[in-house]
């Protein structure tokens, strides 16, 4: 059965060598990538109340796309109620989360899993078809074995590389890697239209980045990190873009309507008017946009540690963002205006103002993207510092309290372990998920507009 499976997704290969083709940039940087077109989301596939299994290679276990991920479905879409647990693992291929996933994955029964392999799978050197196979083998594996309990997957392509990292220097070109990477790539699109489930694609918005940044912020800007294999956070929030886009979310997170001449304003779910009056809007929000700014006197672990200071610094996610259409596709906090009679107005959010024109108001705003600090930016700290706490504990879980003291224990013996000590890290697992949801908490705030 495997092998028709492989000689099915050969074939498929081969009918589609004409294709439709992702759109490609004139630059001839991209001339000889082929990217087959990815499919599409039909709509949300996160369900109320899933638990999100977030599964991959040290890439995942950075725990830093997971943790933007998760801080966007805790506090931008809470009324999901969506629990999430990252299970990444270093130096991980698709066959080595194959082997340990019920041991590590489903015994926490998620109903919904993401992942993310290939980039070892590739071998840091040109493609071969052993590659393809063997990681096209393992990848359907995974995807069966979560079917088979009811989870719902999003199959990740793996990313992109920068330089070849240093235990492969002098080997071989980016371009003989990253060629092999989109050729994985291209076979996860054919396995997830064979599986019926959802594709995130990481490698092509990567790889487009990666060229937009180097002709924007320079050569040396480092999308991928200092090895060139593990992204820095700009790399990172575009992986969280790619899996939180394939999970199908719309990005539409407030929607405020000032009507000046009616002097009244309408808001969407998540979100209530307390009081108004001369111009002041007085509102509770449940709904957080996603924050990058920070404000002074947080902890030193806020991740976008220079998230107003210097978006040419690719440790930085305001300066990802720039590489993407993060804000407009999964984070919009709109305001518009209405009947304006000035030709610009002063917009007072928190401790910080802006001015616009009446016609940019009348078309509407993107607060999320206009004000990098705003109310909501300390407490999003508070819920990400929860969330980073959390994350570090299920990797400790899973890589050392679930692995009994020895290198000749079998599987079972494993399992008869950590069913010994399950209880008990779970109790520990569910004080740092409390944490997390003292910490998040509606937010109050008022929002003025003044005529200049």
């Amino acid at each position: 059965m495997m092998r028709l499976k492989i000689t099915v997704i050969a074939c498929c290969l081969a009918l589609r060598l004409n294709a439709a083709e992702e759109v490609k940039p004139a630059d001839p940087f991209f001339a000889a990538y082929h990217p087959l077109q990815a499919p599409q989301p039909a709509g949300l596939l996160l369900q109320k109340g899933d638990r999100l299994a977030i599964c991959g290679d040290s890439i995942t276990e950075q725990k830093m796309y997971s943790r933007i991920m998760e801080d966007y479905l805790t506090m931008c879409t809470p009324e999901l109620k969506i629990s999430v647990r990252q299970f990444g693992w270093g130096g991980e291929r698709a066959d080595g989360f194959l082997k340990r996933m019920t041991n590590d994955c489903l015994r926490f029964r998620p109903t919904i899993a993401t992942t993310c392999y290939g980039m070892n799978d590739h071998e840091y050197r040109p493609y071969e078809d052993r590659i393809g196979e063997a990681y096209q083998k393992s990848s359907s594996a995974i995807i069966e074995s979560f079917k088979a309990h009811d989870v719902r997957v999003v199959m990740g392509s793996p990313g992109c590389i920068g330089k070849v990292p240093w235990w492969e220097a002098g080997k071989y070109q980016v371009d003989d890697l990253n060629l092999n990477l989109c050729h994985l790539r291209n076979i996860g699109v054919e396995i997830a239209e064979q599986e019926h489930v959802n594709f995130a694609d990481v490698f092509w918005p990567m790889l487009n980045a990666s060229q937009i940044a180097s002709q924007r912020y320079g050569t040396n800007y480092g999308l991928t990190g200092s090895d060139g294999v593990h992204p820095n956070w700009a790399g990172h929030v575009i992986m969280a873009y790619a899996f939180l886009k394939a999970l199908g979310l719309d990005g539409e997170i407030a929607n405020f309507t000032v009507d000046l001449s009616a002097r009244r304003m309408t808001v969407s779910k998540g979100h209530k008017l307390l009081s108004s009056k001369n111009g002041e809007y007085v509102i509770r929000s449940e709904r957080y946009p996603f924050c990058v700014g920070c404000p002074m006197g947080l902890a030193a672990n806020w991740y976008p540690t220079a998230g107003t200071e210097n978006i040419t610094n690719s440790d930085n996610l305001r300066s990802g963002m720039t590489l993407i259409p993060f804000n407009q596709d999964l984070n919009r906090f709109m305001l518009t205006v209405k009947n304006g009679f000035a030709e610009k107005y002063r917009i007072f959010w928190g401790d910080e103002t802006r001015e616009f024109t009446n016609e940019q108001l009348a078309h509407g705003v993107n607060l999320a993207e206009e004000f990098p600090i705003n109310p909501f930016s300390r407490q999003f700290a508070l819920v990400d510092a929860a969330v980073s706490a959390k994350q570090d504990f299920e990797t400790h879980q899973v890589k050392a309290l679930f692995r009994p003291p020895g290198d000749k224990v079998t599987i079972d013996q494993v399992a008869k372990q950590t069913e010994a000590v399950l209880d008990y890290t779970e109790r520990q697992h569910a004080a740092l998920e409390n944490v997390i949801r003292t910490a998040y908490a509606p937010v109050t705030y008022t929002l003025k507009i003044t005529p200049e």
